[in-house]
């Protein structure tokens, strides 16, 4: 016997709109040598900083044409912040953090989340002449606010 599937979008046309917030991380581990060119701006490709934000933001506002049931949302606001490591370990970790603020009828934690992937693969892009080695990990929704389910936050350590 076959059960027939289906796919359906949200149906947001009777939902108020609220204000809409989430944040999220994305970790990037890459090796030493990676941070030096970074912090001696030597990279081939030029500003991995400034090109993962811009990747980071552009990302948000094509999230609907990225995540087939998500909805074009209305965006106030798109935040990404990229911290570099302070340390000389082996392996070093780039936290990207996202902050991305609607006013609408559902959540913006797509965006944030589709912000810090993309803004980590757009790292991993200028930096695989480097190195293969580079990973992506422990991509999360830090915290959201609005909307019918609530608050939530995240207990971690940044």
């Amino acid at each position: 016997m076959s059960q027939e599937q289906s796919i359906n979008m949200s149906d947001i046309s009777n939902k108020e709109s609220s204000n809409r917030y989430a944040s999220a991380i994305c970790e990037v581990i890459v090796n030493q040598e990676i941070i030096e060119k970074i912090n001696s701006h030597s990279l081939p490709k030029g500003d991995i900083i400034a090109a993962a934000k811009l990747a980071g933001i552009l990302a948000v506002k094509k999230t609907h044409e990225l995540i087939p049931l998500c909805h074009a949302i209305p965006v106030s606001n798109a935040e990404i912040e990229i911290a570099l490591p302070k340390n000389q370990e082996d392996k070093s970790v780039i936290k990207i953090i996202s902050v991305v603020e609607s006013f609408y009828k559902t959540g913006v934690e797509m965006e944030a989340l589709a912000a810090v992937s993309i803004a980590g693969l757009t790292i991993y892009d200028m930096t695989k002449s480097i190195s293969h080695t580079v990973e992506l990990k422990n991509i999360r929704l830090l915290e959201k606010r609005g909307g019918k389910s609530g608050d939530y936050t995240t207990e971690t350590n940044l």
